[in-house]
C-alpha cells in the first residue's frame, strides 16, 4: 500500500512513477497488499479513491486487508471516502475472509527458538 500511495503522490512530478502508473491503469489485476496497516492522509484516501474508480469495470482488483469494512473509516480518518470506496470496492466482488493462525508465523517455527516464537506471537 505504502508503494502505491507513493506512486500517486508523485506520479504527476515523477517520471518513474509516472510511467507505474500507467502501467497500473492498463494492468488487467491490481493487487494491494496490507490496506489499512498504516494511516494515510486524507490526500492520499482521494489518491486511492480516484484510482479505485478508474479501474473499477475494467480491472480486477485484490485487497488485503487485517481490517473489517466498519474500520476502514479510521484508517482513512472520512466516513464518507471509506464508504465511496467500499461501495466500488464491493460491488461484483467475492470477499474471502480467511482466519487462523499467522502463515508466516507458522513456517518460522523450523528456525526459531520457542522464545523467539513467544516474543512473536506477543508482538502479533
Amino acid at each position: 500500500m505504502q508503494s502505491l500511495m507513493q506512486v500517486l503522490r508523485t506520479c504527476e512530478v515523477d517520471r518513474r512513477s509516472r510511467t507505474k502508473m500507467n502501467r497500473i491503469l492498463k494492468s488487467n489485476l491490481l493487487v494491494v497488499d496490507e490496506v489499512g496497516y498504516l494511516p494515510i492522509t486524507s490526500v492520499e484516501g482521494n489518491l486511492f479513491f480516484q484510482l479505485i474508480s478508474q479501474l473499477q469495470e475494467q480491472t480486477s482488483i485484490i485487497i488485503t486487508t487485517n481490517k473489517g469494512f466498519e474500520e476502514w473509516a479510521e484508517f482513512l480518518d472520512d466516513a464518507a471516502l471509506a464508504t465511496a470506496i467500499l461501495d466500488r470496492l464491493s460491488y461484483r466482488c467475492d470477499r474471502i475472509q480467511m482466519s487462523g493462525k499467522s502463515y508466516r508465523l507458522e513456517n518460522c517455527k523450523s528456525f526459531l527458538s520457542k522464545n523467539d516464537m513467544k516474543k512473536a506471537e506477543v508482538s502479533n
